[in-house]
């Protein structure tokens, strides 16, 4: 049941690059909104938006999507969940396999409460962080979008999700 749940999840993706920086904290942000994703009787995850003036703007840097987890997830289902979102959009980018390789490599098994957060910095730099502690990077600037519309695009799967993040709803 743990697989089947995980595999209906959004995932939220670890970096490619690991860069230590002992003391580095997600930015201060205002929150734009909030949701709750819910599977059957299941509650999964709450996760939050935020920009640094609580507005959110396609392209807008900075901004972070916060995911605290509800159930335990193993880190293998988390990195499916990802491409079976971006198939779903019928989404592709011709580096796409190498973000997923590169994920699979590094993603942890999620824990009930912890939280993993994605920040796209101005540069366009993806940071992720785990219950605020830097987790690592993807540099690529392609990527932090791409995988951040896996909730905010208008072809997301979760369309009431994504009305709520966006402070729609």
């Amino acid at each position: 049941m743990k697989r089947l749940l995980a595999m209906l999840l959004l995932p939220m993706a670890l970096a490619a690059t690991a860069q230590e920086a002992p003391g580095e904290q997600p930015s201060a942000l205002q929150m734009v909104g909030e949701a709750r994703l819910k599977f059957l009787f299941w509650s999964v995850y709450d996760s939050r938006l935020y920009t640094a003036d609580g507005d959110y703007q396609a392209g807008e840097r900075p901004v972070r999507l916060d995911i605290q987890y509800l159930i335990n997830i193993d880190s293998d289902d988390l990195v499916a969940r990802t491409a079976s979102e971006w198939e779903a959009q019928q989404r592709r980018h011709e580096r796409q396999d190498q973000w997923l390789q590169a994920l699979a490599s590094l993603w942890p098994d999620v824990s009930e409460s912890d939280t993993i957060s994605l920040e796209i910095q101005e540069d366009n730099r993806a940071v992720f962080y785990r219950n605020g502690e830097l987790l690592g990077s993807l540099d690529d600037p392609d990527f932090g979008q791409y995988f951040l519309d896996i909730w905010l695009s208008p072809q997301t799967t979760r369309p009431e999700l994504r009305a709520k993040l966006l402070g729609l709803r």
